[in-house]
């Protein structure tokens, strides 16, 4: 070793490497780490011309990796939507909407999110259309619940839409309505969204400077969580689009792996499926990996759409014999496993029940059996995983992508413990089994599923199985706790593993990316209810600063 661009000394480096789990120092030349050890060893091949960065003690991480989000989206709610909490009560979403509308022209969209799954009720009747309307002053309402599978329109939107009381449910979709009437109450459900947002699409003309905003504004927010890397769980030709520019401008500070969508379930965008997956060399880049196709292979178990094995609790509605079913059969997925695997792409199964599960498993041994034995393949969500399916995950190498985000206790819990058996509902992400089964668990936040894409939040929740938020009380399976160690290589090395980012990120190893965090806190040496006051002092990615807290 000759010469260091950048010398970083006096620190206290969690590596994530194995090798050599902990250093002090660590050189960067070219943008890849080029030497880790003592300050001694280190500061031995400075020169002239070398940045010498001594971080007086402070604690170093990897740049964390996000294997699950939605950031184009998540940056354009940001950018341009009305925001509210999961936890907001009906009245709550009524006065936010009031109060965001009356800045707005008199035709302007009010969109809006994440209503907690626990409001289902409240949207679905006439009576909550017409409180929406009021509160907008007419203009049309788009709101999106928390699970981001279903939305609630007013009566302007829906007209907007084209729904009407005589249009049918689409397939694997619908429309709530009232029993006396039939006409819609707002609340659609699934693929019955698809139309409203084409009227929302329609409205706002986007188009690719502000695809590209979104975009830049998501990678903002990543950076100042200390994140560096991700997977956009649900891309369109518009997100790889936006992706592909940014970093032909020189300003896609990450590593970003994509996954293509293999429907039109639940998204408007077009092309999808083959037209999408022959696209996809396009977008390509130095940063950027098409290497991912996405399949919702089910819904959400709130609505009554996650496909499970035993039935749902009886309702009028539904009966007692209701399970769920799967959006593709059997046959299907594993045609269309087999026909991208042939073209070199992974693919990220959307799974909320044990019965998705159980399918895209039995998929994924076809597409093995057939010979692709190094493609990656990960079950996203997996919240209830039967015990007889837990192995397969590790004989059949597939990453459990799990977001604690999302069922440590609060609203999503609860909206759960209302559909299925009480015994089961309490029995969310079994990530100690899977673990001491040797699966590769890999977290990913669902942002904006997740209100926010803070890794410490779910890395918290992962060892105490409690709010770190302390928005709920009491802790969910606490039996299938992960120590902190665990928890960390799930949102660094396990997360660049399973997306096949590992030769160039996910640990402080010679020869990757120089992409790591300087923390505020040594969150090993805090209790654990504190680990969630951890955060990004700084992020580089790259050996290059991008990211500074004031």
């Amino acid at each position: 070793m000759s010469r260091a661009d950048v010398i970083v000394t006096n620190a206290v480096i969690r590596t994530m490497d194995s090798a050599q789990p902990t250093a002090t120092a660590f050189a960067v030349a070219d943008g890849r780490i080029a030497l880790v050890g003592s300050d001694e060893e280190v500061r031995a091949i400075a020169d002239a011309d070398t940045e010498l960065v001594d971080l007086g003690g402070a604690t170093v991480i990897p740049g964390l990796v996000d294997v699950h989000n939605h950031h184009l989206m998540a940056g354009e709610a940001d950018l341009y939507q009305l925001a509210f909490s999961p936890t907001a009560t009906f009245d709550e979403v009524v006065d936010a909407v009031r109060t965001y509308a009356a800045d707005l022209e008199p035709d302007a969209w009010v969109i809006g999110e994440a209503f907690g799954s626990v409001l289902i009720n409240d949207f679905s009747h006439v009576s909550a259309r017409q409180r929406l309307d009021e509160a907008a002053g007419g203009r049309p309402v788009a709101l999106t619940d928390d699970s981001h599978h279903n939305r609630f329109a007013n009566t302007r939107a829906l007209e907007l839409a084209g729904i009407t009381a005589d249009t049918a449910d689409p397939d694997q979709g619908h429309i709530v309505r009232d029993p006396e009437t039939g006409e819609p109450t707002g609340l659609l459900l699934e693929s019955a969204t698809i139309a409203l947002t084409e009227a929302v699409d329609a409205g706002l003309q986007r188009t690719p400077q502000r695809y590209r905003d979104a975009s830049q504004r998501a990678l903002e927010i990543l950076h100042s969580f200390g994140i560096t890397a991700f997977q956009d769980a649900a891309a369109t030709v518009e997100i790889m689009g936006a992706l592909r520019d940014l970093d032909e401008a020189g300003d896609l500070h990450a590593w970003v792996s994509s996954c293509m969508l293999s429907s039109g379930f639940l998204f408007a965008n077009t092309p999808f499926g083959d037209e999408l997956v022959e696209r996809g060399e396009e977008f390509r880049t130095a940063h950027h990996r098409p290497d991912f196709v996405k399949v919702a292979l089910d819904g959400v178990p709130p609505t009554y759409t996650g496909a499970f094995l035993t039935p749902y609790l009886e309702t009028p509605e539904h009966g007692h014999e209701h399970c769920g079913v799967t959006t593709m059969e059997p046959a299907e997925l594993e045609s269309w496993l087999l026909r991208t695997a042939a073209r070199g792409l992974g693919a990220k199964i959307h799974c909320t029940g044990d019965a998705s599960v159980r399918v895209a498993l039995d998929a994924i041994e076809a597409v093995r059996a057939a010979g692709y034995s190094e493609l990656k393949y990960h079950i996203a969500h997996g919240q209830f995983v039967h015990p007889d399916d837990r192995p397969r995950f590790a004989s059949l190498s597939v990453a459990a992508d799990i977001s604690p985000y999302l069922w440590f206790p609060g609203v999503i819990p609860d909206a759960i413990a209302t559909v299925r058996p009480a015994e089961q509902a309490r029995q969310l992400q079994p990530n100690r089994d899977l673990l001491d089964l040797g699966v590769l668990v890999a977290g990913g936040s669902d942002w904006p599923v997740s209100v926010s894409p803070n890794p410490w939040e779910g890395i918290q929740g992962l060892v105490t199985r409690a709010d770190p938020l302390g928005r709920a009380p009491g802790t969910l399976w606490i039996e299938q706790a992960v120590t902190l160690e665990e928890a960390l290589e799930i949102f660094t090395i396990n997360g660049a593993k399973a997306m096949g980012l590992d030769d160039v990120t996910g640990s402080l190893a010679v020869g990757k990316s120089a992409d790591f965090a300087v923390l505020n806190q040594d969150p090993f040496a805090v209790p654990s209810e504190r680990i969630v006051e951890t955060h990004a002092v700084e992020t580089w990615f790259a050996g290059r600063k991008v990211f500074t807290r004031d």
